[in-house]
């Protein structure tokens, strides 16, 4: 519960900086317009479009198993903020209390086991990808929006140890981003021929226990090393 609140904070916090304090209303605090689902299923789209999908094109190809972790991840920032926007709007719970909500979800425990290696039935995976999906295009509530999006956490070769470390690494690169020139279009995201994701992912896996203020700083000097 502790990650799941901890994840609850640093969104909430990331959105306050970036959108403004009143995000939670439906626009920033430059006037524009928010919608979560939409980035939610965008992002879904993404992952989709890691997995050898196409009949046509590239038919023996395997899927893209580090990019699928960070497009999972990816979705759980907006949809972390899609359920603090609910909240504010209908039941209120603290940030401790929504942990708790969070981690009602039946397949939760499921999370808390050790990862496995991704299945090579990616049609199957795609299913539960589109299902997600469905479930935000439905409208369903909260709770089983959550345990489908489990579902695809599960699949994708994560826990909630390894979706932790992610979304704190992603969390930090979106800091950096906004700290960067992010909003304005100013922000390079290929660094050296790689996006800033995989750069990322690289500190992460060489440095296990690195703190964020030091992923701060390591994307800072890989930064201004393009």
């Amino acid at each position: 519960m502790s990650q799941i609140l901890s994840m609850l904070q640093l969104q909430q916090q990331l959105n306050d900086n970036t959108n403004g304090i009143s995000w939670e209303a439906g626009v920033t605090k430059n006037g524009k317009p928010i919608d979560w689902n939409r980035c939610i299923y965008l992002e879904c789209s993404e992952l989709v479009e890691s997995y050898p999908w196409k009949h046509w094109k590239n038919i023996d190809a395997k899927a893209d198993i580090d990019n699928i972790k960070i497009e999972v991840v990816d979705i759980w920032h907006f949809l972390l903020s899609e359920i603090l926007r609910v909240n504010s709007i209908t039941q209120k719970l603290t940030p401790e209390e929504l942990s708790v909500r969070i981690c009602y979800a039946n397949n939760f425990g499921l999370l808390q086991s050790n990862t496995k290696e991704i299945d090579e039935d990616y049609f199957k995976q795609i299913k539960c990808i589109e299902d997600f999906i469905k479930s935000i295009f439905r409208n369903e509530d909260m709770t089983s929006i959550v345990e489908k999006y489990f579902k695809v956490v599960i699949q994708s070769g994560l826990n909630l140890e390894t979706l932790y470390k992610l979304y704190i690494g992603k969390n930090i690169l979106n800091r950096f981003r906004q700290d960067n020139g992010y909003s304005d279009g100013s922000y390079i995201k290929m660094w050296n021929g790689v996006e800033d994701n995989v750069v990322m992912k690289e500190i992460l896996d060489n440095n296990p226990v690195i703190s964020p203020e030091e992923l701060y700083d390591a994307l800072d000097i890989a930064y201004k090393a393009i």
